[in-house]
């Protein structure tokens, strides 16, 4: 039996298979299995939480997508587009044990450099917080709730 820890998002039932030690988890935009680690714990409720409580097309949400930051090659955690094929929102997933906090927000803003999106979440599935770009101010301000569905 698998005890994973419950999070601050809806429940889901995940497809889970195990290789000996190991234990996979069923990513359906990747489609195919991922190791389960906290982080990939926590990625899987926002995958569901967006397709399915709030609307998001599938399509339209990627996961694990790579960028380059400085010359330097990094993924993204989520990403969603907007129906244009623009980068729209995007969610940085941590382990439910690391804090939401300044380097967090740094790390989200920084690859946001390069993607330009209006709209990031910072989760460790238990604490969510939305940001927003406001045109005016020339910064992310925090905002209640996630975005409307492009």
């Amino acid at each position: 039996m698998i005890t994973l820890p419950k999070l601050n998002l809806p429940a889901i039932a995940p497809q889970l298979t195990r290789e000996g030690e190991k234990v996979f988890v069923f990513d359906v935009l990747r489609k195919k299995n991922i190791l389960l680690t906290p982080e990939e714990w926590v990625r899987q409720h926002w995958i569901h939480f967006l397709i399915t409580s709030k609307g998001f097309p599938k399509g339209l949400v990627t996961s694990e997508r790579g960028l380059t930051y400085n010359g330097l090659q990094k993924r993204t955690d989520l990403l969603v587009f907007d129906r244009q094929g623009l980068p729209y929102f995007l969610i940085e997933c941590k382990s439910p044990e690391i804090e939401i906090n300044q380097k967090v927000l740094s790390q989200a803003i920084a690859y946001n450099q390069t993607l330009k999106c209006p709209f990031i979440a910072l989760s460790n599935g238990e604490r969510h917080v939305f940001m927003g770009y406001v045109e005016d101010e020339g910064k992310f301000t925090q905002q209640l709730t996630l975005p409307p569905v492009p």
